[in-house]
This record gives C-alpha cells, structure tokens and sequence, in this order.
C-alpha cells in the first residue's frame, strides 16, 4: 500500500482542492482534527469512514455549511475562503446531497434554474435553460425530460436532475454523498457511466460512501478518516477492500458473511393474497404470497418504496389489510383491535423496524426505558400494579453486554449511542425474546463496518438455531450474502422468487426494476 498525493497527474498540476489542518469542533466532539487532503483534477476521489469519522462534516466546510475552527482550503491552487454554500458555488464546487433538494411538484427545467433566474424574465431564463440542458444532457448521459415533474421521475432520474443542476452552475468538482443508497443496481451503474463521462471531461469528483466495492470499481484514490483524522490516502488499484476496512475500523473485519447451508423445517410463516390500500386509497400491497420457514433467511429485495414497508407493518401489527397471514399454523388477525404489535409478539413475532428512530427507539429516553417498549407486559418487568424498573434495568446490562453496546451503560438517553449501538439495542430487545419469527426491515441502515460485521453473525446464528427470518433490505449485497431465498418486490407484487446460487444482480436488478421473471 502506498500513500499518494496525485493519481495519473503531473507533479506540477495543482490539486483541485487542497484542504490544510483542518479542525472543527463541536462542544467537546471534535469532528474533525487537522485534516490536510490533496484532490488532484480529472480525478475521482473516494472519502471512507465509519459513521463519526467525520466525513460529512469536512465536506460540510467545504462546501460552507460550516465554518473550520482552523485550517485553509485552496482551490485549483488559490487560497479560498467558502463562508457559505453560495461561495461554494462561486467557486465552481457543485454537491449532489444523499437526500435530493428537489421541489416536488417543479418541472426539471424549473428545478435546474431555481436561484440562478436572469432577474424578472423568467421566460429568457427558461429558454437559455432549456438550450443549455439539452447540451448538458447530451454530453453527459443524463437524460431527462425537461418539462416533467420531479414528482413523476425516479430515484435514479431524480438524481440525474441534480447532477444537472450543479453543472448548470459550471460545477468543476461534484461531491457525491452516498450516491447510490438508493439506486437499482441498473441505475447504479448508469450513475458509474455518468462520472466515467464527467472525469473524461476533466470534472473532478469526491464520492463518499460506505460500499468498498463501489470505491473500488469508480474511484482512482481512496482516503480513509477515522475518528477525526484522515489516517490513509491511497491510490485505489494498490489497495483492496479487506485493507480498506482494516484501515477503518482499526482492526481486521470479515467482509462477507459466513454461514453453512441452511437447514429448513417447518412452515413458521404463511402469507396469502395479503393486500394493503393506505388512507390515500393507494394499493401498497397487491396480492403477496409467500412463507418462510423455521430456520432458513427469506430475503425480500427491492428498491425502497415498492411495498416492503407495508409488509412489515402488517406482519408487525403496525397496518391492518385483508389476505391470510399464519403463525405456525395460526391465523393472526389483519383487522379489528387485536391486529396489534403485542398480539403478534404473543405469537411469537419479533419486529427490527426499518427506521429505528421513528419506529423502534425514543431517542430522549434512557437505553433502560427503551429496552422495555412492547414487552412492559412481560411478568420480569412487573412488581405488583408497578414497573420492576430494577429488574428492567438489570436485564438491559445482561442485553447490552452479549450484543456488545457502547458505552455498556443502559441510565444514558439512546440518543447518545451511535447509530450501529442504537441499532445493537433494538436488535437485542428483540432477538432476545427468542421469537419464532423475526421481522427485520435495513438491519445495517447507517451502521459501521465493524457492528455490520457483528450484526449478521447475530442474524446467522439466530437462524442456525432454528428461528425463521424475514429480512428487508435496499443493500443487494446484504440481500445476497445472508439470504436463503430470495424474493423481489416491486410496485407492491412478487416480482419473482431466487435462490442466491442460482442468480446474480444484473436478473435481481430487473426485476427490482418491474421486468416479469420470464423476461428477467
């Protein structure tokens, strides 16, 4: 592994950017500490870290949302000062934000030319936008429809738009933030093409993201924070991604989930014609059939939004809908008041909800208090008419300790762990219960390499002692490695059913994308 400072480039050509001791704190979290980085032009240069390690935060000062307690930026060789985004902007640096600033109900040319208006004459500016972005589109493949609504497009599309609109600001470098969390694989590698384009264009690109792989396929240089610190800046064919994570996490890391062939038993599970309609009147479910049985992992793969969601929350008790759900041969009830979570936990349910701080933790609450949600029934956490808050408490130390939570200490506001202790937290509650059938919807949503790592020898083992698993996720990879079948929603159906041996992701990829199995 060798360190570098240019990729490709003549020792004499100035970097891109060049960041020089950068510090930033926040009251006593220091988020980031004198951080120097060169980028050099024509690049593409990947940003890694483990949630905290500080990325967002260096590229929030360079793009000038923040202000550094120290430290310099030079662009293109020049000392600059970025004390807001406009000057960010100014300053030719363009970025594409992991949630899209995008006005729903605006067309695309609209979007593309908000702030930037030729004074009252909307019209004129329209009418140079729109030649404009016909340029743009052609010369970078990112075709899309100027007169449609945003609203109307997908993801993908979506995020074309806003790669538009920074170089319809002569954007010369982009930064991406997590670019492809919510991308088909089809639309991932659409997005590769685009920034293969842009770099043969001499745009100079940072992409931050958690995927190795990615980094690896896209990027020419890696650098690598942690804690604060940038610890490593590589070149990205003199590296790989087992050194990658090392670097990272500080200690070596498994990266691909070890597991034995499952042994499947009984049906745990049994989903028939199961059929959601929400208060829009919008179907979300549209007939779903499927089981899961003891002692196997049902992967349910697909793009966020294409139903997944309303699964959950009708095998979880959270949405009533019609159709026949079995627990163990037992029908549950899918309306009326005992279509509810501690019904489905009386059978036998446990539930990890995709979005652990809406659904599965009061984050101003003590790690305790959380530990109790949906189980306050239980008689171990009973005293009379009273809450065993002791008993309570002496369980979550017991819970915090096997699922390895840091810091160990349940009197603290959930709130103050991490997002992978937040998420061990949950998981623990749950899995713990030593349920028949656990629901968990994005297991590693947010989450460090490391407790990745950690929580799915937790998903294996539960498995391997027999427990049936139903698992969503919008990670293809995550998808593949833990699942036993795997099973492909879109637009509220099963698209189709694979076993991981017999697939790969360009088949899961279409019918993720609503392609039927035959065609897939």
């Amino acid at each position: 592994m060798t360190a570098v400072e240019n990729q490709g480039q003549p020792s004499s050509a100035a970097p891109a950017i060049e960041l020089k001791g950068i510090s930033k704190a926040f009251g006593p979290v220091q988020a980031n500490k004198d951080i120097s980085i060169r980028v050099m032009p024509g690049t593409v240069h990947g940003i890694i870290g483990e949630n905290g390690a500080g990325k967002s935060t260096l590229m929030s000062i360079l793009f000038g949302f923040y202000k550094a307690d120290a430290g310099e930026i030079f662009i293109n060789g020049n000392l600059t000062q970025i004390p807001d985004s406009q000057a960010a902007i100014s300053a030719g640096i363009g970025m594409v934000f992991q949630h899209f600033k995008l006005v729903q109900n605006f067309t695309v040319l609209e979007n593309v030319i908000l702030g930037t208006e030729d004074g009252a004459m909307l019209r004129t500016s329209l009418s140079k936008a729109r030649t404009e972005l016909e340029r743009l589109s052609e010369e970078y493949e990112l075709h899309v429809d100027p007169d449609e609504l945003i609203e109307e497009l997908s993801v993908g599309h979506q995020q074309r738009v806003e790669i538009l609109k920074a170089l319809y600001r002569k954007a010369e470098i982009l930064i991406l933030d997590e670019p492809t969390g919510v991308l088909t694989p089809a639309e991932a590698d659409h997005l590769f093409r685009i920034l293969d384009n842009l770099r043969a264009e001499g745009k100079t690109i940072i992409l931050i993201t958690h995927k190795l792989r990615e980094i690896m396929h896209i990027t020419d240089t890696v650098s690598v924070m942690r804690r604060g610190e940038m610890t490593a800046t590589v070149k990205t064919a003199e590296t790989s991604p087992e050194e990658l994570a090392e670097l990272m996490v500080g200690r070596k890391v498994l990266l691909r989930v070890d597991k034995a062939p499952a042994k499947p038993g009984k049906p745990i599970l049994e989903v028939s014609n199961l059929q959601v309609t929400d208060e829009d009147g919008v179907k979300r479910l549209k007939g779903i059939d499927l089981h899961v049985r003891a002692g196997e992992i049902l992967g349910i793969a697909g793009v966020s939004g294409n139903g997944q969601s309303a699964l959950l929350h009708v095998l979880g008790g959270v949405t009533q809908a019609t159709g026949e759900v079995k627990i163990n041969g037992t029908p549950l009830p899918l309306t009326g008041p005992k279509a509810n979570g501690r019904t489905r936990r009386e059978a036998g349910i446990s539930h990890v909800p995709e979005d652990r701080h809406r659904e599965g933790l009061i984050l101003e609450f003590s790690a305790w208090e959380n530990m109790a949600f949906g189980y306050h029934h239980d008689p171990a956490y009973q005293s009379g008419l009273l809450m065993n808050n002791k008993a309570i408490r002496e369980d979550t130390v017991k819970k915090m300790e096997l699922f390895d939570v840091r810091p160990p200490i349940p009197t603290i506001s959930a709130k103050s762990f991490s997002g992978g202790n937040q998420q061990k937290l949950v998981l623990a509650r749950e899995i713990e219960r030593d349920p028949d059938l656990l629901l968990v919807g994005q297991p590693t949503r947010g989450v460090d390499i490391g407790a990745i790592e950690f929580i799915h020898q937790q998903l294996i083992e539960l498995r391997d002692s027999g427990k049936a698993i139903l698992l969503v996720s919008v990670e293809l990879d995550e998808i593949m490695s833990l699942s036993d079948r795997i099973a492909v929603m879109f637009d509220g159906k099963i698209m189709g059913e694979r076993l991981p041996s017999e697939t790969n992701e360009t088949e899961l990829g279409l019918l993720m994308a609503g392609m039927s199995g035959e065609a897939a």
